[in-house]
């Protein structure tokens, strides 16, 4: 990481999240991933020791600090040990700031402070079954019954979907109406009519619950539509960037993680008398990663300099997320086969980190998308 990126008080507080990983989360985590979510206890904690939803206002129960390098402090430390399963990152940098910039008066107090303490958990819910990119392809619908409106539909692959107790819909309220027809609307857990799936099992990130969400004539009061109606999908828009760019520096962290892991392991295993490091492909092989993982810190970063200051477009967002969950793929393939056998062995920490990262290039709009973002703000 590169130290004139952060100053002092971004280095005190990764001594707080190194230190909440170690008591409350790395003793824990291996059970976490046979259970198939974290425990929920984890979330209180976090929110205890001032680790979520730092940007929210101070009069919500937040810090009210818009400086999206202590996002990135909490994502790379989380990396460093492999704590996969937590959706901090999802709940803080992609789902509440629908609420923080959206909300009314009467919702900020109604859901940040549980969101900011951990007693709430956050859910955004895009994707259905027939729709997943495509957003303007979403089916859910929600019909106006004057004091509220009627819900009907269902979503999957939802990050939390089995501990969140607030959950933005992605639905439908006008069908005729293409992207101007689509609205957020908040779902809370015990609504009549709501229901969550299976806790669906992935191939990585075993302890992070990822649920399929029905909704069945639910009645949404109109209290918790967020935004205006039919300003969805502009919303959206507006919010991708961060994320994206928030996993994009999950993408680098990981990088630099696996980066560390080869380095180590190049050390310590001995090959025809000598360290594997010694052999001249290897040494090139991680000169090459070396190289791009330090091109990603950089642009990452400065993605992040520009998201403080309000000058990222979608373009640059997209660009930071395909190339560098791209790079992760990359490097942590080249990790396994540096490892020979053992990197095919769970015990080691490559192994679970092949598996961890192959949804990098997917969520958050796949490779192909950001691509054709890109080139759509090229004139082509």
């Amino acid at each position: 990481m590169s130290a004139a990126f952060y100053e002092q008080e971004h280095d005190d507080f990764r001594g707080v999240v190194r230190s909440f990983l170690e008591r409350e989360v790395v003793p824990f985590h291996a059970q976490w991933e046979k259970d198939g979510q974290v425990d929920r206890e984890v979330w209180r904690k976090a929110g205890t020791a001032g680790l979520l939803c730092m940007d929210v206002e101070e009069e919500y129960g937040g810090l009210g600090i818009r400086d999206f390098r202590y996002n990135m402090v909490v994502a790379e430390e989380i990396s460093k040990v492999g704590a996969s399963g937590l959706g901090f990152p999802v709940h803080t940098d992609i789902i509440v700031p629908y609420l923080s910039s959206l909300g009314t008066e009467e919702q900020k107090r109604r859901w940040l402070p549980g969101l900011v303490s951990g007693e709430l958990i956050s859910a955004i819910a895009m994707t259905e079954p027939g729709a997943g990119s495509d957003l303007q392809g979403i089916r859910t619908t929600a019909v106006d019954k004057g004091d509220h409106y009627l819900l009907n539909g269902s979503k999957t692959f939802i990050s939390n979907g089995i501990l969140s107790d607030v959950v933005i819909v992605v639905c439908r309220t006008d069908a005729d109406a293409g992207h101007l027809g689509i609205s957020l609307l908040v779902v809370e857990r015990g609504m009549a009519g709501f229901e969550r799936g299976r806790n669906l099992e992935k191939m990585g990130l075993k302890a992070q619950d990822t649920a399929e969400l029905f909704f069945d004539d639910v009645e949404v009061p109109k209290a918790n539509l967020l935004g205006e109606e039919g300003s969805g999908f502009v919303a959206l828009m507006q919010n991708l960037p961060q994320e994206r760019i928030s996993i994009a520096a999950i993408a680098v962290a990981a990088c630099e993680r696996v980066l560390e892991l080869c380095l180590d392991y190049a050390r310590e295993r001995e090959a025809f008398g000598r360290p594997i490091g010694k052999f001249q492909h290897n040494r090139f092989l991680l000169a090459e990663m070396a190289t791009e993982v330090r091109i990603a810190r950089v642009f990452v970063e400065d993605c992040v300099r520009k998201l403080n200051a309000g000058e990222v477009d979608t373009s640059l967002a997209s660009m930071a997320k395909w190339w560098t969950t791209e790079l992760q793929k990359k490097v942590v393939d080249q990790g396994v086969q540096l490892h020979g056998g053992y990197g095919y062995m769970m015990e080691y920490p490559i192994a679970k980190a092949y598996l961890d990262s192959r949804i990098q290039t997917i969520y958050g709009g796949t490779t192909e998308i950001q691509k054709e973002i890109i080139g759509r703000s090229l004139g082509i």
